[in-house]
């Protein structure tokens, strides 16, 4: 069964992104494709274009945040859109590979701005099942 996906949920004027994968590395991939979501629907955008992205953090808390907030920035000064992600994550420290294409306002219906990822709502935890989930608030 296929245990990835991602999901928004309210909160209040903000939004909230969640990655759910068999590890954390996937948990943190889907919970790019929600924030891609937030902006414009993923399956419009053409993963062509590589870009890599590293980030650190004392904790996978504070990773989730450094990673989208690195998303953030690759949006607004690439004024690019990502629709495929590979990440790895060894001690606190994460190597991503992400994909996307320029900005077309022609193909790509943009919904809001996000202008970064908060600690609202922030948790990296494994269920039960053994499932992850990479979750946090965006601020739009």
């Amino acid at each position: 069964m296929n245990n990835l996906r991602w999901e928004l949920f309210p909160h209040g004027a903000d939004i909230g992104v969640r990655g759910i994968g068999r590890s954390q590395a996937e948990a943190f991939e889907q919970s790019a494709i929600a924030l891609t979501a937030v902006i414009t629907d993923p399956l419009t955008v053409s993963p062509t274009i590589l870009v890599e992205i590293a980030c650190a953090a004392p904790d996978d808390e504070l990773l989730l945040v450094e990673w989208l907030n690195a998303l953030v920035y690759e949006v607004a000064t690439r004024r690019m859109l990502f629709a495929r992600f590979e990440v790895r994550i060894d001690d606190h420290e994460l190597a991503g590979k992400v994909w996307g294409e320029p900005i077309d306002r022609s193909k790509h219906d943009l919904g809001v701005e996000v202008k970064g990822a908060t600690c609202t709502n922030l948790s990296v935890k494994r269920d039960e099942t053994g499932q992850w989930f990479a979750e946090c608030v965006v601020d739009v």
